[in-house]
């Protein structure tokens, strides 16, 4: 059979700018981004308890560092498991099970705190199980950021959403560490139980619109297949995942060792703690607004490089034990650096992935990133064990800028990509009816291509390789045939055909651009010859 060619391309009209609180005119997303804000704060502030105690029941640095590995280590585990449930789940339904579970957490660490039987084993494993919460929350709740508003208020949505975890940060901690030092533990965990209940009501309150039926609907284990294939195959993705573990890896430092910090360097207490993070908090708020006038100074790669930068200076600053009144507006600096870098790393993210894996893709890059957290915790924590707190702060800040300054060389990608869906492979026409489940999938497409045009179109078709290898092929490959040089054919496995009917689905404008640039080599008039062949299953 033969495929028509490809439509012509038409360039894609830029979206109108939203206004940055747009998003808040809209019921649902004002109701839910108020109590998320309210829900992120008793988080916070469970957190900064958690970190204490963690203080008052062991002075190992490496059992205080391990609550920051466990809070993050399951996302690394689970975040993957967690983008794919979020695509193929009811999200509200699910977030509600998730909040309940979480605001179980708090209501037993609140409990065994009241009664004093909390242990540092109890406390880690307690974290943990918030980690595990908080993994499968991630990706869900910022897949349902297009549900609530326009597609056009989309990017002010998600900036609105950044905002309301600063805005969080910095109330959360300072919040928790007066409680914690006006009426301990047990006050400071019933206060995030109430905010899981205010986030519940809000979850119940919004009417979600029912999801259509779909007959090419994906399955945990076939999702799953498809988001990790396409994440091997994205090397642009490799390269913020890359970039990403270098910056976490040593600026978890500071959030590792921070109890220490306020305990042994300044000689402070819970509410020490609590304004430490809370003053990184307000710097990640006046981060956020002066992003917008340093991405037009400094492109992407600069703007990591600097906030890499700072966090090295700001670490090592602190790790000579400057006098309070100095030490504040390095943590100033450091929430300005550190949300420069959530910003640009999320920002080159999302701004290559098509909306059909975004889910999936996200859920790798959070992966990654709490990975990094928790192996870096793990790892100045266990510095600071043999060398003491404030070399593991300065080996950390040295390690960041050395590293930083090496990985400068891998660019990161721009994201100037049209990856919306191009509807570029009509549906192939069947003699008779296939059944979705049947495979694997053989595509064949054979092009006419003259000897002189050989080399130029294997480097072409080399390019559109990992389209196909991201998109659903689990294996891809071109071949000559010796009795007719100029005959090539591209063949490509895909699993099943229900899986190659959402290939179909899932080429996007930059893709098909490529796809036309190939057929620039075609010999003659007729287009690429197009076979399927699936597999059958033999007699025993």
């Amino acid at each position: 059979m033969t495929s028509p060619a490809l439509p012509p391309s038409t360039p894609a009209t830029p979206p109108a700018q939203a206004k940055p609180f747009a998003p808040l005119a809209h019921a649902t997303f004002a109701v839910l981004w108020v109590a998320t804000i309210l829900g992120n704060v008793g988080s916070f502030m469970r957190d900064v308890a958690n970190a204490w105690l963690a203080t008052d029941l062991s002075n190992s640095p490496t059992a205080v560092a391990a609550i920051q590995a466990a809070t993050t280590l399951p996302v690394f585990l689970l975040a993957i498991p967690a983008g794919v449930l979020s695509d193929i789940l009811d999200r509200r339904r699910f977030l509600i099970v998730i909040q309940i579970a979480l605001g179980l957490v708090s209501g037993t660490l609140m409990v065994l705190a009241w009664r004093g039987a909390l242990t540092i084993e109890i406390l880690i494993a307690m974290a943990f199980v918030g980690g595990i919460g908080a993994a499968m929350m991630g990706p869900t709740w910022q897949s349902i950021v297009p549900e609530l508003v326009p597609r056009p208020e989309l990017r002010s949505a998600v900036a609105l959403n950044g905002l309301g975890v600063n805005i969080a940060r910095a109330i959360g901690p300072a919040t928790g560490g007066l409680l914690l030092a006006a009426f301990g533990a047990a006050a400071t965990y019933a206060v995030d139980f109430v905010s899981y209940i205010l986030v519940i009501g809000a979850l119940v309150w919004w009417k979600r619109a029912p999801r259509t039926s779909d007959p090419l609907r994906e399955h945990f284990f076939g999702a799953l297949r498809a988001g990790l294939r396409y994440t091997r195959a994205h090397s642009k993705l490799h390269v913020v995942l890359f970039r990403a573990t270098v910056y976490f890896i040593s600026g978890s430092a500071i959030w590792a060792l921070l109890p220490l910090v306020a305990r042994q360097v300044f000689a402070g207490g819970a509410g020490l703690y609590g304004l430490l993070l809370g003053m990184v908090g307000g710097g990640a708020i006046i981060g956020a607004l002066l992003l917008p006038r340093l991405q037009v100074w400094l492109n992407a790669d600069r703007l990591l490089l600097a906030a890499a930068a700072a966090t090295a200076v700001a670490m090592g600053l602190l790790s000579l034990a400057p006098p309070l009144v100095l030490a504040l507006p390095l943590f100033l600096l450091l929430g300005v650096a550190w949300i420069a870098a959530l910003t640009t790393l999320g920002g080159a993210a999302q701004a290559i992935l098509p909306d059909w894996v975004r889910g999936r893709a996200l859920a790798v890059y959070q992966m990654v990133f709490n990975g990094a957290l928790a192996a870096g915790s793990l790892l100045w924590g266990a510095v600071a064990q043999h060398l003491g707190v404030p070399q593991g702060l300065l080996a950390a800040a040295v390690f960041l800028l050395v590293s930083s300054l090496l990985a400068h060389r891998v660019r990161l990608p721009q994201g100037e990509e049209d990856l919306a869906p191009s509807q570029a492979w009509p549906d192939p026409r069947m003699a008779v009816p296939v059944e979705d489940d049947r495979g694997p999938v053989l595509i064949q497409i054979e092009y006419r291509v003259a000897r002189a045009d050989r080399q130029d179109f294997l480097r072409t078709i080399r390019r559109l390789s990992e389209e196909r290898l991201r998109d659903g092929a689990f294996n891809w490959s071109v071949m000559d045939d010796p009795n007719d040089p100029e005959r090539l054919v591209e063949w490509f496995l895909v699993e099943s055909w229900a899986e190659h009917m959402r290939q179909h689905r899932r080429v996007h404008n930059a893709d098909a651009d490529l796809q036309r640039e190939l057929l620039r080599f075609q010999r003659g008039a007729a287009p690429p010859q197009v076979q399927h062949l699936i597999g059958v299953k033999l007699p025993l």
